[in-house]
């Protein structure tokens, strides 16, 4: 039995508490704090590491700033004798700049996967990256575990209460129709994909299901982020006033930035759900078990 610590970080939300219940593994919680110039201090609490240590930090906003922790405390894990480093980063910040859109252009979450290995992780778990291309660019392992099932599982039983008859699950565009497909067949449900329209004369636009109807329906809009809210609260407003039922949203990372909850409540949708990779009013559903099932894979990674 290979043992394992588990680190919890300034951004770990309370997920490292939960794995370690689960595992059954030593806990220590990171010693943190700001210098007056708002650089981080990090410390572990203990002379020395030895094992497999598992370093859970999100990078939900100020991503910056707890990007800089996680490395920090990778490298210093690697000092204090830990013997492999998995980190466990819930949400991966800058994944959604994955290729070049215009050239000369960064490709973001290329360089945060080179800058992880360089520190001195031996792996990386995270949940629903945008993109699975995005695991070409890591030289470690990095397993992307996929919330869909606990969110639909949420979905289910606390908003549907098993009622999943004449529900439709939407994707916000083509690109995350697997994701939309999963939900579907764990609700046995319809899916579809939404496309954008602008009308050339009033400039208005509209975002409508491919070819499936909404009428009198319930729709589920599952994504894997819901930052500005925008695409959501285009995709609820045209299926209502299409005649959808009820609109629901779905995502895994609940970053809901410059009054997205607002704005897509306003938009007539009856309730957001998310998980716990981001604090936010609406991350309900735990990502810690599916983390857990990832970690067993990670571990024969580095053996």
């Amino acid at each position: 039995m290979i043992k394992t610590i588990v680190i919890g970080g300034p951004a770990s939300n309370k997920i490292d508490e939960k794995l370690a219940e689960l595992l059954k593994a030593e806990h220590i919680k990171i010693e943190h704090k700001l210098f007056p110039d708002d650089e981080s201090y990090i410390r572990y609490p203990v002379p020395k590491l030895t094992g497999t240590v598992l370093l859970v930090q999100s990078l939900y906003p100020p991503q910056d700033k707890h990007f800089v922790e996680l490395l920090l405390m990778i490298d210093t894990a690697k000092d204090l004798g830990a013997e492999k480093v998995i980190a466990i980063v819930p949400y991966l910040a800058y994944s959604r700049q994955d290729k070049k859109f215009l050239e000369g252009e960064a490709i973001s979450v290329k360089t945060l996967l080179k800058a992880i290995e360089s520190a001195g992780a031996d792996c990386i778990i995270t949940v629903d990256l945008h993109s699975e291309k995005i695991v070409e660019y890591s030289r470690i392992p990095l397993i992307n575990t996929s919330a869909v099932s606990a969110l639909i599982d949420y979905v289910k039983h606390e908003i549907l209460h098993g009622a999943t008859e004449n529900v439709l699950v939407l994707s916000p565009d083509k690109g995350g129709l697997k994701r939309a497909r999963r939900a579907a067949e764990i609700l046995g449900a319809d899916f579809d994909y939404i496309e954008k329209f602008r009308d050339r004369v009033t400039g208005e636009v509209r975002a409508l299901p491919r070819e499936l109807p909404v009428e009198d329906r319930v729709v589920i809009i599952i994504d894997d982020i819901i930052s500005t809210g925008g695409t959501i609260a285009l995709a609820a407003r045209s299926a209502l006033d299409r005649g959808a039922k009820e609109v629901y949203a779905a995502c895994t990372h609940a970053l809901l930035v410059r009054g997205a909850y607002e704005k897509v409540r306003k938009a007539g949708v009856k309730k957001i759900v998310a998980t716990n990779t981001i604090p936010s009013p609406v991350s309900e559903v735990d990502v810690t078990p599916g983390i857990k099932e990832a970690l067993n894979k990670a571990l024969k990674f580095i053996v």
